[in-house]
């Protein structure tokens, strides 16, 4: 766990949760497993604080417990699940794309609560998007349960595990912590639910506080109305399938860059059809045969036969080697090399960085020892045509910078200069490695400068909100233009220039941080695939 790991978790905890989670949660990252005892004595805060922190990071599946051979309980945090609240923003846009605003608002309320039953979610979303709708229309439970089981059935959401159930017996005592079970089989499985009813508006204030008044009082006597018939079914969202998701979208774009859009309509036939059936950890696709492809092809595709079958050949036949011919049944069986694919990508993303960072010259060279592995600095001058000079600094600039690594070979035991060879290479898993520190080190640089333009705007933001509740409660009480422009006045023209000077620098950085997590995803997928490698 590096340093910059372990700040960025601190801010992503800092920033969705609070102090006091952040507390606990960076204390946990640092240290490893440990105890409650250990957590509230090391932390300095109050038993309740700390059980109240626990409950919201397991809640989030940021923290694990596991049940010691002595009796005790020991809490780990999960780094590498923290860093995907990262990508929140992308899993719920992805959601909108695929499923349109229900699948958006659904993803958005599970990564928000982190477990929730079918039923809530449904309600919760129902009201929401009946809120954003005109006056007299509502929107229906059944929609939204629609879309909820299409998410389940493609894997994007997933039930949580439970607690087993076994005969109760007085003599034996319930262990520390219970032991979530479940069975791969159930994993996606909705409940038969008949959820009638319409999504409701927000009442006035008045009307709220009755309506949560008689709620208590029913819970209080007694009244309260049957649990729903999914009660202890949690669902959560499935990130390694929206990962997967995101590996094939970029795959897909990688053969449309190399080659042409006909081409990458094929892979992304292929991946669909094989989305659901190979784990996101798999090397290859499942074997598909070019009959199968053909009648998979979108609808608006008119590709003949033989035209798909001189795609697919030219694919196979690719240097990058994305597509792989598995057999000759069925018109040729072929696979989406899913781990080849992740290098060719993280390698791209290496040269591009090379490029923008040191210049087109750089970048020639660092494609070379790609290509030929491993070249003496003479080699290297005549293989990219660049003279000496340059050829010294460049490959010392990328050197010093660790993209390039130097490799002796002596030809005798004394390891003496004059009989050594020494031979420029590129690691790119170590390569990768570093990269990726950098990004982790400019995405927590990207969170500080957004919160500190926020503080220092701090008094403006509050005013622009103030006068912004005004105008709202003016426009439904039915005010005149003229009131309504008079309290717009109350922000002047420099304070209206600043907020959007504020407004356009928290998109960008926004914006970037979207676009360093693209570099993030491809760099992680590819040290993953490395080290799950036989």
């Amino acid at each position: 766990m590096t340093q910059a790991e372990i700040k960025l978790c601190s801010l992503l905890l800092q920033e969705h949760f609070g102090e006091i989670v952040e507390k606990i949660g960076t204390y946990l990252i640092r240290t490893g497993s440990q105890p409650l005892r250990m957590i509230v004595n090391d932390t300095g805060l109050s038993l309740d604080q700390v059980k109240k922190a626990l409950c919201v990071l397991i809640q989030h599946n940021l923290v694990t417990y596991q049940l010691q051979k002595r009796g005790f309980v020991e809490y780990e945090a999960q780094c590498k699940r923290v860093l995907r609240i990262l990508r929140y923003p992308r899993y719920i846009y992805t959601a909108k794309t695929l499923y349109s605003d229900t699948g958006e608002l659904i993803v958005e309320e599970l990564l928000l609560n982190g477990k929730m039953t079918m039923s809530a979610v449904v309600r919760k979303v129902a009201d929401r998007l009946t809120e954003t709708m005109e006056d007299g229309k509502t929107m229906d439970y059944a929609d939204v349960s629609n879309t909820f089981v299409r998410l389940a059935d493609t894997h994007f959401v997933q039930r949580c595990p439970l607690v087993p159930e076994a005969a109760e017996t007085p003599e034996v005592p319930p262990p520390p912590a219970p032991t979530l079970v479940i069975n791969e089989k159930d994993m996606y499985v909705v409940p038969k639910l008949n959820l009638i009813g319409k999504g409701k508006r927000r009442r006035s204030c008045d009307e709220e506080e009755n309506r949560e008044r008689k709620a208590k009082r029913q819970k209080q006597n007694g009244e309260g109305a049957e649990p729903p018939l999914d009660d202890g079914i949690y669902w959560q969202v499935n990130i390694d399938r929206f990962h997967q998701h995101f590996r094939d979208q970029e795959i897909v774009s990688a053969v449309a860059n190399r080659m042409d859009q006909t081409s990458s309509e094929i892979v992304r036939t292929m991946l669909r059809m094989s989305e659901v059936t190979t784990s996101s950890s798999a090397p290859y696709t499942q074997p598909l045969s070019s009959n199968e492809i053909f009648r998979s092809l979108p609808a608006g595709y008119n590709i003949v036969k033989q035209v798909l079958d001189q795609y697919l050949t030219l694919l196979a036949d690719d240097p990058l080697e994305f597509v792989g011919k598995s057999g000759d049944s069925g018109g040729g069986m072929y696979t989406v090399n899913l781990h080849k694919a992740l290098a060719s990508l993280a390698t791209a993303t290496l040269e591009s960085i090379v490029e923008e960072r040191f210049g087109s010259r750089c970048a020639r060279i660092f494609r070379l020892l790609l290509r030929k592995k491993h070249l003496e600095q003479k080699q290297v001058e005549d293989f990219a045509m660049i003279p000496a000079k340059e050829a010294k600094d460049m490959l010392y600039k990328m050197l010093s910078e660790n993209f390039v690594s130097l490799q002796e070979i002596p030809k005798t035991p004394d390891h003496a200069p004059s009989r050594t060879f020494y031979l420029y290479t590129v690691n790119i898993l170590s390569s990768a490695r570093m990269l990726l520190h950098r990004c982790y080190k400019s995405v927590a640089n990207l969170i500080e400068r957004r919160q500190y333009e926020t503080k220092e705007n701090k008094r403006l933001l509050e005013k622009s909100q103030r006068v912004e509740a005004i105008l709202a409660s003016m426009q439904a009480t039915g005010a005149e233009d003229v009131q309504l422009q008079e309290i717009e006045e109350m922000i002047t023209a420099p304070e209206r220039q600043q907020l959007e000077n504020l407004k356009r620098n928290v998109n960008k950085i926004d914006a970037s941080e979207n676009q360093v997590d693209e570099t993030i995803f491809v760099l992680e997928s590819f040290i993953e695939s490395t080290l799950k490698k036989p």
